[in-house]
């Protein structure tokens, strides 16, 4: 059973319009039978004795699922520096409003800034004792800004972690230069095309982690046939290759025991080059052996296998050393978003814009430029520098959105670039 209870608060300032602040409080239960190696599963706030009841009727023939029974107790709270409800709201709108302010001037045609905060209290118990609870908070602010001259584009930047009001002290740091990028970016040049060295910067070599290859791992589609991995224990990459899927980490994702009620702890997915380990439920562990540990929902809904603050381990390559590593390509900066395909590996992203990389040297700004590959290749020509740095964001699968951050050093790759 899972008790789940959460209070919210968006403001949402556009063109200097301030919106009404939309406060949500929910609550909820959810409750899960295992019978007949089958589940039954119902959602509503009733009391236990009928949930179990009702998840149970659920329950249609047989099944073939087995599950990890492995149990935990416990209690966690993350610490607010600076406490969300001590914080009155005209502190949190003035806020906004003086980021807004800062991004306004020059070609900036168009502003959105929005607040979020969300409290969730998890209260989780099982027919084998456990019994767990946790309070985690987040908070933070994201911007998008509109430009115009010549050409329309924008930029965003999203600053989200685990904590109180004390996480927004870094938005003016975070924002600071994007006025400035976006009046280069409206009279950037447009991309060369074909396959060429990369250089990615922390953002995109996050996403493509996290998209082209973090979903591959999720043990739910190696059940479904779905995935380009089949199984643990090959290489794919160099040496030089680590990549970690950490809970635990004080990043967006941060959770410290999953939605099944299994302990939150970091998984070596790609050590030294060599793939190790899927991300698992209770039940994928059990039937292809595994930790646990990886089972997410939003809300009350099902709990399904997630990723949380996955990541490429920092390697040994200066920024310079990467740019010689370039010689003539391209540099690539923050994402537009993408698709992927877990089953075949292909992927295709855009980038927020880049520069052009003439021996080993940056020059002009280029715009509404993309990537594409196929995963594994990407993955074993991969150089990797120093620095590792996350950007948060909310990963979608099965109609549910969790809290999510990915990250990287800058890396160099080969891919295909074109037109975004």
């Amino acid at each position: 059973m899972r008790e789940i209870k959460t209070k919210s608060l968006t403001l949402t300032i556009e063109n200097g319009r301030m919106e009404k602040p939309k406060y949500e409080n929910f609550h909820g239960k959810s409750f899960r039978v295992l019978k007949n190696k089958k589940w039954g599963f119902f959602s509503g706030l009733v009391d236990d004795k009928e949930g179990y009841k009702r998840a149970e009727t659920n329950i249609v023939g047989e099944g073939d699922e087995e599950i990890d029974t492995t149990s935990f107790s416990g209690e966690f709270n993350f610490k607010q520096k600076k406490k969300l409800e001590s914080v009155d709201l005209d502190e949190k709108i003035n806020l906004i409003r003086d980021v807004e302010r800062s991004l306004k001037g020059g070609v900036v045609v168009s502003t959105r800034v929005t607040y979020i905060e969300n409290i969730r209290k998890l209260y989780y118990a099982n027919s084998e004792g456990a019994e767990l609870r946790y309070v985690v908070p987040r908070t933070g602010i994201a911007v998008q800004i509109v430009g115009k001259n010549g050409s329309l584009q924008f930029l965003s930047k999203r600053l989200f972690k685990p904590g109180g009001f004390e996480v927004t002290s870094e938005i003016f740091d975070v924002i600071d230069s994007l006025p400035k990028t976006l009046e280069k970016l409206v009279i950037a040049h447009t991309p060369p095309s074909g396959r060429m060295n990369v250089l990615m910067d922390h953002a995109l070599g996050g996403v493509f982690i996290h998209e082209a290859f973090g979903h591959a791992v999720e043990a739910d589609h190696l059940s479904k046939g779905a995935s380009i991995l089949k199984e643990t224990g090959i290489r794919v990459g160099s040496e030089e290759l680590n990549v970690f899927d950490d809970p635990l980490k004080e990043e967006f994702g941060y959770f410290p025991f999953d939605d099944e009620g299994f302990l939150a702890e970091r998984k070596h997915i790609i050590e030294n080059g060599v793939f190790k380990e899927f991300l698992h439920s209770r039940s994928t562990a059990k039937k292809f052996g595994g930790r646990a540990g990886n089972s997410r929902s939003q809300g009350v809904m099902e709990p399904i296998i997630r990723m949380s603050n996955t990541y490429i381990d920092e390697g040994d390559y200066t920024f310079e050393e990467l740019l010689e590593e370039v010689k003539n390509g391209v540099y690539l900066i923050g994402t537009r978003g993408g698709e992927t395909n877990p089953a075949t590996g292909y992927f295709h992203f855009n980038a927020q814009y880049g520069y052009l990389v003439l021996n080993g040297e940056i020059r002009q700004m280029i715009r509404d430029v993309s990537l594409s590959g196929h995963t594994l290749e990407i993955l074993r020509d991969m150089k990797i520098g120093k620095g590792v740095k996350f950007e948060p964001g909310f990963c979608g699968k099965s109609g549910q959105l969790v809290p999510v951050s990915d990250g990287a050093p800058p890396t160099v790759v080969n891919a295909f670039v074109g037109g975004g």
